[in-house]
């Protein structure tokens, strides 16, 4: 290890970013002291622990196609000063944490420059799921790669991607705020039961699944007139949100903030999702569920929609049944996305049925399969990769 105290630099673009980086800092200030030198790009988080942005985050922070375009030119612009001001800043150790299309950006322009600076990459891009050759491009520019995902390091190898560590996942570590404590959520018997929806967290999404999901959910009170539904979103959708049910036969409670979604999700007994990370929180909840996905126009002009989600040899795109290599989660792309069949679903997985059982008891090994070695957390597993390549020095 350097005999001055290190400086490390971490790179971030958005606020799931800084605050895995945040994380990461506390961790290395106690394994290494409060001597350390933090740069790079964060947000409040990472600020106030000490890190000295080089400009201000929000600058990359942006979300959907037309966001990014019409901010192209200054994001362009904040790659070129990054990689200027990290190289001046001759750091030990560069981390990029997620946002790949910025921070990748970053870090392929430093390795060209400064090929000597360790490069850490922090959450895997999925490319398990899609552009797989994005592994092997990655294994010139990240030397040690952070996964948040089990199967992860064997994706990686099998790929000739970089060397990939699992460093446990934030959720796995929280998951006990998504469980009820007794009496949270009432019994099966209950007339009464909870039914999340989950149409997405993107605007584009929302669009292709709303319409479908209220059918399927007109279907469901059909039988379960007394069904309580809950739509938990999130703020900068909450407009459109509420616009798109207004055409429902029955209207959702729609809940905002992350509070108020941990306790649905503590309240509910079955969900109707999106694909993506809302899965794993279920998953983690203990709510079975039917998770559906439907692809935006460009991809339903390919003859095998599969392959969009195949390219790695994955047969699911719903992140518990790959980390349990079950199907134990019905999942359904574009024209299989029928109400008749989700509402089907649905309806045994709202009362005490077979299916129901065997989908609960699936998710209860969740924990296993992610769980770290005792005493192991996710930050102190990131941190020693980090320290890793200091005493590489």
């Amino acid at each position: 290890m350097t005999t001055r105290p290190p400086t490390i630099c971490i790179v971030a673009g958005e606020e799931s970013g800084d605050q895995l980086g945040s994380e990461l800092i506390k961790a290395l200030n106690e394994k290494l002291g409060s001597g350390v030198r933090y740069c790079g790009v964060g947000g409040e988080r990472m600020t106030a622990l000490g890190l000295t942005s080089f400009f201000d985050m929000s600058d990359v922070s942006v979300m959907g196609l037309s966001a990014v375009l019409a901010r192209l030119p200054l994001i362009v612009k904040r790659v070129y000063q990054t990689v200027d001001a990290a190289i001046a800043a001759g750091p030990d150790v560069l981390v990029i944490i997620d946002s790949p299309d910025f921070t990748h950006s970053v870090a392929k322009r430093v390795r060209k420059r400064a090929p000597h600076i360790p490069v850490v990459g922090y959450v895997s891009p999925s490319v398990w799921a899609w552009r797989p050759g994005r592994a092997k491009k990655m294994s010139v520019y990240v030397d040690e790669l952070l996964a948040l995902l089990p199967f992860e390091p064997g994706v990686h190898k099998k790929l000739g991607g970089p060397r990939t560590h699992y460093v446990g996942h934030p959720l796995s570590e929280n998951a006990d705020t998504l469980r009820p404590s007794e009496g949270e959520r009432s019994p099966l018997s209950d007339p009464n039961k909870v039914l999340l929806v989950l149409p997405g967290s993107r605007g584009s999404e929302i669009t292709r699944l709303l319409d479908v999901f209220g059918e399927t959910v007109a279907l469901v009170k059909e039988e379960m007139p007394d069904l309580q539904i809950v739509l938990p979103a999130v703020a900068h959708l909450e407009d459109r949100i509420r616009s798109g049910v207004s055409t429902w036969k029955h209207q959702p409670e729609i809940v905002i903030g992350l509070e108020e979604k941990r306790a649905a999700f503590r309240r509910a007994h079955a969900a109707l999702a999106a694909s993506g990370t809302v899965s794993l929180e279920l998953g983690l909840a203990g709510v079975p569920m039917v998770v559906a996905y439907k692809v935006d126009w460009f991809f339903r002009r390919l003859k095998d929609l599969n392959k969009i989600f195949k390219f790695a040899s994955v047969d699911s795109f719903v992140l518990p049944n790959i980390i349990l290599g079950t199907k134990a989660i019905p999942e359904f792309l574009d024209e299989e996305v029928q109400p008749d069949v989700l509402a089907a679903l649905l309806k045994a997985y709202l009362t005490d049925t077979a299916e129901r059982q065997t989908q609960v008891s699936e998710l209860t090994r969740l924990d296993q399969v992610m769980r770290l070695p005792d005493g192991y957390s996710q930050r102190a597993a990131a941190a020693d990769v980090v320290i890793g390549c200091l005493e590489k020095d």
